[in-house]
């Protein structure tokens, strides 16, 4: 990210539309906390949508506070403070991390050091903050943030945090333990200091098992069972975000696809799409407040009202924006609508370049499925297209690897039929990282070496295409990546040495008495016990496993 200039808490206050601001008396203080900046943070939809149903609770309330721009924490040496109270947040009652990325689990640790709160759960007393932790990337393997964190809560936070609040404040702030017990027995809660993990000579985890007669041995995922019945919009409007004075709206959540590589279709599994009717009236919420509707989910064109919503933001002077879409849910309306609101560019993942290794991946997409998008994009004026790839998905061949310039060529032909003239298109390439709770699980993240060969070769291929570009991850954050995703509670005292080391991974990583290879290069075996099996995300090992061999052969 570039980096950007550090503005003060009252500019930033001054600029928001939807803040809310409450008196302490008598009202549970909860810090929401961002592990990144602050234009990362107001960017997330979940990160507003809980910001916003703390809020409404009257005897609850709730500040924020983000990771400070690079620089200003480092000027000013002060305590960080809460976004609208400007209070330091050693004083609130509960600090709670919202954590979508596991390459955020580092900026957790850097914001409660500033904070001046101890980093280990165990060095804090009853005078500091419980720190609480949700979202996706805890949901789906929260161990190397356990010597860190008080609480988890896994799955959907909206109702769990709810009930926690509820024994947080029976119990007293001053009886942590005692509600820690308690929570424990909530569905969807995980206090991880009730639990012991042990390992065997080869440092495989042999057993987790549960500590207390309160906290069960398997830990329930969370889910709403209507997403339309609970608030789903854009809190705060700001233009210092990555959609400027933008309304959000969810449609729908989860994924009715089965990439095998996505950890979407197993957290929030059922797939659930929110009624016309409420997105209308969201819409309507919105346009009073911004021209610009950002329509949020993971699979937009799947829901049965896309169209219908579409049209009605357009045809009451609106504009929709979308950050990607499913090259198989293009048709001729729907690229009539995106090019009314101004659209000029399309985002579409096609993950691979062969359909054989989409076949692999279960992407489920063809060749001509994503011609017949671009060609139907390119006709309705969208002349421009963002595609995504993964590079080192398993059974990945050289022909794979020159399937990516391939396919962008035969795209750029598509695009131009008739003589039309194109704009440019853009590969952005993204090494694999095995996620939990994915038949991909098993696999191990490719050398870091091989990747950049790969990179080399696609780069090379991609010059030759006029206006063609190509933009990557570096495959170093990518190994990063799926340590934090693979690894289990002794990786946070890789997460304590990087932190000591201001960052510095490859020393820290050097320094490390483990050898952090274990969980990155290392294939796992069939009957492995994973750090994250005590969850139960409602779906079988065996069932993917039986995936995993299915693909790999």
């Amino acid at each position: 990210m570039t980096e950007r200039t550090a503005l003060s808490h009252s500019h930033l206050l001054a600029q928001e539309e939807g803040t809310v601001r409450k008196e302490w008396g008598g009202k549970t203080p909860i810090c929401l906390v961002f592990p990144n900046t602050y234009h990362v943070g107001m960017s997330n939809l979940g990160f507003q949508l809980l910001y916003g149903i703390l809020n409404a609770l009257p005897d609850v309330v709730c500040e924020r506070a983000f990771l400070p721009e690079k620089g200003g924490y480092e000027k000013s040496r002060r305590q960080l403070r809460s976004l609208e109270s400007n209070k330091p947040l050693s004083e609130f009652q509960i600090i709670a991390f919202s954590i979508p990325f596991e390459n955020d689990f580092l900026n957790c640790l850097s914001i409660l050091e500033m904070a001046r709160i101890p980093l280990r759960s165990e060095a804090r007393d009853q005078r500091s903050p419980l720190v609480v932790a949700g979202g996706a990337a805890v949901t789906l393997n929260p161990e190397p943030l356990t010597p860190f964190v008080d609480l988890f809560f896994i799955g959907e936070g909206e109702e769990s945090f709810l009930d926690f609040l509820m024994v947080f404040q029976d119990a007293g702030e001053k009886n942590k333990e005692g509600c820690l017990k308690e929570a424990a027995g909530i569905e969807g809660i995980y206090c991880p200091a009730l639990y012991e993990a042990s390992y065997d000579e080869r440092g495989l985890l042999v057993e987790f098992a549960p500590l207390s007669n309160t906290a069960p041995a398997r830990v329930k995922r969370r889910w709403v069972k209507d997403p339309t019945l609970t608030p789903s919009t854009t809190t705060i409007l700001t233009p210092q975000t990555e959609f400027k004075e933008m309304f959000l709206m969810e449609l729908n959540r989860g994924c009715p696809h089965r990439c095998r590589f996505c950890a979407t279709r197993t957290i929030y599994r059922p797939f659930r799409n929110r009624k016309i009717k409420t997105l209308i009236n969201e819409a309507d919420q919105g346009l009073q407040r911004a021209k610009r509707i950002g329509l949020v989910g993971s699979a937009l064109g799947d829901h049965p009202g896309f169209n219908a919503l579409c049209a009605h933001i357009v045809g009451n002077g609106g504009l929709i924006s979308i950050a990607s879409i499913r090259a198989d849910s293009i048709t001729p309306e729907r690229a009539q609508l995106l090019a009314a609101s101004n659209h000029r560019t399309v985002t579409m993942a096609p993950e691979a370049g062969t359909e054989r290794l989409r076949a692999v991946a279960a992407k489920g997409l063809k060749d001509e499925e994503i011609f017949y998008a671009a060609e139907t994009l390119a006709a309705h004026g969208i002349i421009n297209l963002k595609l995504y790839f993964i590079i080192g998905l398993p059974t990945e061949t050289p022909g794979d690897i020159e399937g990516f310039c391939t396919l962008t060529k035969r795209i750029k032909h598509h695009m131009g039929k008739g003589g039309r003239s194109i704009g440019e298109v853009t590969l952005s390439i993204t090494p694999f990282v095995p996620k939990a709770w994915t038949p991909f699980q098993w696999q191990p993240f490719e050398a870091i070496k091989t990747l950049k060969k790969k990179i080399r070769t696609i780069k090379k291929g991609v010059g030759k295409i006029p206006r063609a570009r190509l933009i990557h991850d570096l495959p170093k954050w990518g190994y990063v990546q799926t340590l934090l995703a693979m690894g289990d509670r002794r990786v946070g005292d890789i997460l304590l040495r990087v932190h000591e080391a201001n960052g510095d991974w490859g020393a820290a990583l050097k320094s490390s008495y483990i050898n952090p290879d274990f969980w990155v290069y290392r294939e796992k075996g069939e009957q492995e016990t994973f750090s994250w099996d005590f969850i139960d995300h409602g779906i079988t090992k065996g069932d993917l496993w039986e995936e995993y061999k299915e693909a790999v052969g």
